[in-house]
C-alpha cells in the first residue's frame, strides 16, 4: 500500500511481523490480513453499517450518496443527482432498483446480470472471510507490484464459479485493488477497484475512497465521508416497495 494512504497511526499498527523476508503461505496471509483489518472476531461482530458520501463521476459530475448494510447479506444504495435518487438493494432474496434518470418511475427487480454483481456485492464481510464456509475457493497465485507496492495475489473463485484477483500489501496487508472479468449488461468488462485513504473505524480498518473502473461509462470514486457501525435498520427498507402510485414515494433507507 502506498504509505501516503495510509494515517501514521495506521503504519505501526498494520505492521504486522518485522519478518519480511521470508515467504509466506495463504493462511499465514490471510491470518495478517484479518489482523490488519481489526481482527475476524471484531470484524464479524459488526451487525450492520451506514456510509455517507461523494460518488464522482465523468466529467467530474458529483452525486451524494447513502450505503446501507446489515449482515449478513441485506445492502440498499441510494445516491442523488441533480435532485433525483436513484436505489439498488438486495434484501437477501430479490436485487432491485430505482432509476428515475432512465426514465424509471417505479422499482423494479434488476436483470439477471446486474442481480448477480449487487449478490455478490451484498456479502457484509466480503469474500475472504469465512470464504470455505460460503463455497468460495481462494488460491496464493504469487506477488505482482501494484500501486509502487509489492502485493500478495490471491485469486477467489466465488461458489458461483466467477473469479476475482485480490492484491494485499505484502508489509500491511490491506488491500490494494481487486480485478475482474463479469458480464454486464451481455458484455463482458474487466472491473477493476483500487482501494485507499484507510483509516480506522470503531476498531476496523477500513478504505474511504474506492476507485472503480471498467464497469460502466466511466470511472467512478467513492469518497466516504462517515462510517457508522451498528446501526438501527429495518429489514423492510432492503425490500422492494410497491411502485408508487399518486402522492406516494419510495421510503428512504434508514429513517
Amino acid at each position: 500500500m502506498p504509505r501516503t494512504l495510509l494515517p501514521l497511526t495506521l503504519l505501526a499498527a498494520a505492521a504486522v511481523s518485522p519478518a519480511r523476508t521470508q515467504e509466506l503461505g495463504l493462511q499465514q496471509v490471510l491470518d495478517r490480513h484479518y489482523q490488519a483489518i481489526g481482527g475476524i472476531e471484531k470484524t464479524k461482530a459488526v451487525r450492520s453499517m451506514r456510509m455517507t458520501g461523494r460518488m464522482i463521476m465523468a466529467q467530474g459530475m458529483e452525486a451524494s450518496f447513502t450505503r446501507w448494510a446489515k449482515r449478513p447479506n441485506k445492502t440498499r444504495l441510494e445516491f442523488t443527482v441533480q435532485g433525483m435518487t436513484g436505489i439498488q438493494a438486495y434484501d437477501g432474496e430479490t436485487a432491485w432498483m430505482l432509476m428515475p434518470f432512465m426514465g424509471r418511475t417505479a422499482p423494479e427487480v434488476m436483470p439477471a446480470d446486474m442481480a448477480k454483481q449487487m449478490i455478490e456485492d451484498a456479502d457484509f464481510d466480503g469474500p475472504l472471510v469465512d470464504y470455505q464456509q460460503k463455497g468460495h475457493g481462494i488460491e496464493l497465485a504469487g506477488k505482482e507490484q501494484v500501486e509502487g507496492s509489492d502485493a500478495y495475489k490471491l485469486k477467489v473463485t466465488l461458489k458461483s464459479g466467477d473469479v476475482s484477483y485480490y492484491y494485499l500489501d505484502s508489509e500491511y496487508f490491506l488491500p490494494i485493488r481487486m480485478t475482474a472479468k463479469r458480464t454486464i449488461q451481455g458484455t463482458e468488462v474487466e472491473v477493476s477497484v483500487t482501494y485507499g485513504d484507510f483509516k480506522e473505524v470503531g476498531g476496523l480498518t477500513m478504505p474511504h475512497s474506492v476507485r472503480i473502473s471498467g464497469s460502466g461509462p466511466g470511472e467512478q470514486t467513492l469518497i466516504i465521508e462517515r462510517v457508522e457501525l451498528d446501526v438501527q435498520l429495518d429489514d423492510l427498507q432492503f425490500h422492494m416497495p410497491n411502485a408508487p402510485g399518486p402522492g406516494t414515494r419510495t421510503p428512504p433507507g434508514g429513517r
